[in-house]
């Protein structure tokens, strides 16, 4: 949930905004205008009544930098931290000092009455018990997408949350952008036509892009509570490496779909509030990461999506690669029409439109000559002009320097808890948006198109029997 870095990210927008000036070369026409980051004018001062006392359940980088971004937040404090490394909970205690709780047992930090919300940032195959557990104890949640590892940990999820009142925000931050708010404003002005393609990719090229996290030297049984890692996963001797870089295994994890494909999907379903595909099929493989992890390394999914009142049926296709040697980290978005294109990529967003010409033009070299004069001359009666070189306009909206969607998301999961009013991105839509990237995985390992019903939320056939090797968690 990295975003990209904001000096490079607006020099790209610079390079559009120069290269439109010179029309006679490229014939494109552009204009650069500012996004306006949200204002806090309507909130109420925070007084003490409002103050929000939060924990953090793991501690990683992650976490970490959702806490921190949330200490931002006027009026939020940081009581306690949960997490099953010993290094992590000192260094908590260097970063917020030693006043806070720490321990390695969540289900300690839910049971004090001196916490209204919980930051949840465990690896995946904790976040539904993590988050069911919080709601039943009384918190708010923010939890780290993806919401589920499996399936029907969704449902669960959705229950809890209903049954217990309680306010639950997924933490892929695209919900709260003002460069998604853009997209979605041009998209619902009908700038592009109606909608026929989608296509986004979020390439790495680095270790650290790729998971290869660094493992701690003093990590071992006394400085890591590993059965509490474990959880309901396969039991295994201790290895922390699995821990540490725990994406990189089914187990604990939710590959390339979970943790890109749904920050894709997400930004998706809300520009075009839709409620998710119909059918999902994926491919890829471990190309270039041979390091003993056992979920790909490149991911392509082609997903299906319905016609609704919202939007058109539409097609697809999400990329990753964690080997992409052209250079740089970064994703990108299109939305295709046949009318423009909305690009959301680095700081901004950008509408291209190139009129359709008029003439339909001509294939006529392979005919006489004498046929080709009859059929030009007959041609241009219709088509006086050649008017298949138009001009490309293209409006290119800029977030302002240093701008980060994360402190808006989570500003927003902050006023829904002291007002009580929902929040966008809640169970039902973190769900839409984790069980397609589920979805993918699930795709990818039984190596078939597998149907999905975003309505109901569920898979429209059911999976082979026996289970096949390599679903997202086996024998669980």
């Amino acid at each position: 949930m990295r975003n990209s870095k904001p000096g490079s990210s607006r020099r790209e927008f610079l390079k559009i905004a120069a290269a439109a000036g010179a029309v006679g070369v490229t014939g494109t026409t552009a204009a650069v205008h500012a996004l306006q980051a949200p204002q806090d004018t309507g909130r109420r001062p925070v007084g003490p009544a409002d103050r929000l006392r939060i924990a953090l359940i793991g501690a990683g980088g992650q976490g970490m930098g959702d806490t921190r971004t949330a200490l931002r937040v006027p009026g939020v404090e940081l009581t306690a931290v949960a997490d099953v490394y010993d290094g992590r909970l000192i260094r908590s205690k260097e970063v917020w000092g030693d006043a806070i709780v720490t321990t390695r047992d969540y289900r300690e930090i839910l049971a004090r009455p001196d916490v209204d919300a919980v930051i949840i940032a465990t690896p995946d195959h904790w976040h539904a018990r993590i988050s069911i557990d919080a709601m039943k104890a009384g918190k708010d949640v923010y939890v780290e997408k993806p919401m589920v590892q499996d399936l029907e940990e969704g449902p669960q999820m959705i229950e809890a949350a209903r049954a217990t009142n309680r306010i639950l925000q997924v933490g892929s931050q695209r919900v709260s952008s003002i460069i998604y708010a853009k997209a979605r404003e041009l998209y619902k002005s009908g700038a592009i036509g109606e909608l026929n393609f989608v296509e986004a990719w979020w390439h790495r090229n680095s270790a650290m892009g790729a998971w290869q996290y660094t493992l701690p030297p003093d990590a071992t049984p006394e400085t890591v509570d590993w059965d509490r890692f474990l959880g309901d996963a396969p039991k295994r001797p201790f290895e922390p490496i699995r821990l540490f870089r725990w994406r990189n295994y089914r187990d604990y994890g939710t590959g390339i779909p979970g943790d890109l494909f749904v920050h894709l999907f997400s930004g998706i379903h809300y520009v075009l509030d839709s409620h998710g595909p119909t059918r999902a099929m994926a491919t890829g493989g471990l190309r270039h990461w041979n390091d003993g992890r056992d979920v790909p390394d490149v991911a392509v999914g082609v997903y299906d999506y319905p016609k609704t009142a919202a939007h058109p049926a539409f097609t697809l296709m999400l990329k990753v690669n964690f080997a992409d040697g052209g250079g740089g980290e970064g994703h990108l978005f299109r939305f295709a029409g046949p009318e423009g294109v909305i690009t959301i990529g680095g700081s901004g967003v950008t509408l291209a439109r190139q009129p359709r010409a008029r003439d339909i033009g001509l294939s006529i070299g392979t005919y006489p000559a004498a046929l080709q004069e009859i059929i030009t001359r007959q041609h241009r009666e219709i088509y006086p002009e050649e008017t298949n070189l138009l001009p490309r306009n293209e409006e290119v909206y800029t977030a302002p320097s240093g701008y980060n969607d994360t402190y808006d998301h989570l500003q927003n999961f902050f006023d829904s808890v002291r007002s009580r009013k929902p929040v966008v991105e809640d169970a039902i839509f973190g769900y839409r948006a984790a069980g397609p990237a589920v979805l993918t995985n699930h795709s990818y390992f039984e190596q078939r198109a597998i149907g999905w019903d975003p309505e109901k939320m569920r898979r429209t056939e059911a999976a082979p029997k026996p289970a096949v090797k390599g679903s997202v968690r086996e024998n669980r």
